[in-house]
């Protein structure tokens, strides 16, 4: 057979060939390279964690999207950077975990928190000394470790948790309950991460991605949800993409003794943030995260997510969410049939009387309700369309989160006579709401309220009020200049 002899076009087009698999190897992601080469591939990243361009929708799901190890090599590992930070609430990038401890790289271990304000040992709140001295961390929980130790304890690289997550340090105690769910560890959340966002506009439209996963280290995965299945609504309608994870989840990642580094995690302890003045102040644990900055608007968005959720398949619903009802909505949420907190009957009675009377010489519309005899979204529905919502001091009343702020809407929260807690006082004011508490024949507001006390009689069954002094003062915040809502 005679030699073959290639054309001038056949070495042209070989050269080409050449030239454009040159060109797509040098462009082509390799393992050796920095974490911040990996989220350039990725999709939904925290892009001032890495500097970096967002994705198109042709780049999003190649097999390029696909996490390969965090890898430094013979280099010096990442340090850890800490974003934010107030007792019981941190933003960290680059946070790694071993055999199911925390560990902060960091070269200035001066410049990092103590850490009895970022973590626990997560054991329960209990009173006194001894109770006290078990929720400090040991070396068990987190460590604070050089760049050097790092590369002995590590190794040359790290299976990576892309995106945001978010990272509970709690135990069961407080977190099935409604209140403590929403208004305390998801209010703390959100609140600390909604500050990378201080300008989250009236719409609640935010550049944030959502986080990914929430992780539950020290929980399992049947004690999260409260008996009224409220918690995973909030959860499921506030970030549909998100996943849980649970203490067996933590404790299998553990058992790998491979390291793992957090792109992103806002960790949230409670005990920590019982350290924080903001907490000693009101007995609040979110209320250290409102010392980061943020937008007044900040709650907006999750508020929208869930509300409008419940209103999905509801147009006049949906037009709640961020429009205000045609007339005043006062909302009386009744504990009558609780058996606990309360009102004496008769005043119940007359309360029950006056607001009628509001509504035929007025026209607002009054809503007389027991929570647990509304379905979810009847109960999500109507917080959304309240202008002034009532009640003895309750879990009903966690419903204030659906309301919409404006200079009119208010919380009435009757007490027995000389007992006081923050709970929805403070929960009312953070979302820039005005509340009142009852004593009787009394009210109180910021800047007079009284201590936190729980006499006896708070909680039993004869908590007196004066329904006609309510009448009163709920005619008085609805007859607020009309352009007050403007």
């Amino acid at each position: 057979m005679p030699p073959f002899h290639p054309t001038a076009r056949e070495l042209c087009l070989l050269s080409a060939l050449l030239i454009g698999l040159l060109y797509f190897s040098a462009t082509f992601p390799r393992h050796s390279g920095s974490v911040g080469d990996y989220i350039r591939t990725t999709p939904h990243v925290v892009e001032d964690v890495l500097d970096v361009q967002p994705l198109t929708l042709e780049t999003q799901y190649t097999l390029q999207a696909l996490n390969p190890s965090f890898h430094w090599g013979a280099g010096q590992v990442p340090e850890t950077k800490i974003v934010a930070h107030v007792p019981g609430w941190t933003i960290f990038d680059r946070l790694y975990v071993l055999n199911g401890t925390i560990y902060l790289v960091s070269d200035s271990p001066q410049d990092v928190p103590e850490r009895k304000f970022m973590i626990s040992s997560a054991a329960f709140i209990e009173n006194g000394p001894e109770a006290e001295a078990r929720r400090l961390p040991s070396d068990k929980d987190m460590r604070v470790i050089s760049t050097e130790e790092a590369h002995r304890i590590f190794g040359t690289e790290a299976e990576r948790l892309d995106g945001v997550s978010w990272l509970a340090n709690d135990p069961k105690q407080f977190i099935t309950h409604y209140y403590h769910w929403s208004a305390e560890l998801f209010f703390g959340f959100w609140r600390t991460y909604s500050s990378l966002d201080p300008t989250i506009p009236t719409s609640g439209e935010t550049s944030l991605p959502s986080p990914r996963r929430f992780i539950f280290s020290h929980l399992d995965a049947a004690n999260w949800r409260d008996y009224a299945a409220m918690n995973q609504w909030v959860l499921r309608s506030s970030f549909p993409s998100i996943s849980t994870e649970f203490m067996d989840d933590w404790k299998e990642r553990a058992a790998l003794g491979r390291v793992f580094v957090f792109d992103r995690v806002v960790l949230g302890d409670r005990a920590a943030a019982m350290q924080g003045e903001m907490y000693l102040r009101t007995q609040r644990t979110a209320a250290n995260a409102f010392s980061l900055p943020g937008s007044v608007n900040w709650w907006t968005t999750i508020r929208n997510n869930v509300v409008g959720f419940a209103a999905a398949d509801d147009n006049a619903g949906a037009m709640s969410v961020a429009g205000v009802p045609t007339r005043p909505v006062i909302t009386y949420i009744s504990r009558q049939g609780w058996n606990r907190r309360m009102l004496v009957t008769a005043d119940h009675e007359k309360l029950v009387q006056e607001l009628y009377r509001l509504r035929d010489e007025h026209g607002y519309e009054v809503n007389v309700v027991e929570m647990d005899k509304l379905t979810r979204i009847e109960q999500f529905r109507l917080a959304a369309r309240t202008t002034i919502m009532m009640g003895v001091h309750g879990n009903g009343l966690t419903a204030l989160l659906w309301m919409r702020p404006t200079p009119r809407s208010t919380v009435m929260e009757f007490f027995y006579p000389g007992g006081f807690a923050h709970d929805y006082e403070y929960t009312t004011r953070a979302l820039g709401m005005v509340h009142y508490g009852f004593w009787g024949d009394r009210y109180f507001t910021r800047p007079d309220v009284p201590p936190v006390a729980y006499p006896e009689g708070f909680q039993g069954n004869s908590i007196p009020i004066d329904g006609a002094l309510v009448a009163e003062l709920v005619h008085e915040r609805l007859t607020l200049s009309e352009e007050a809502d403007d």
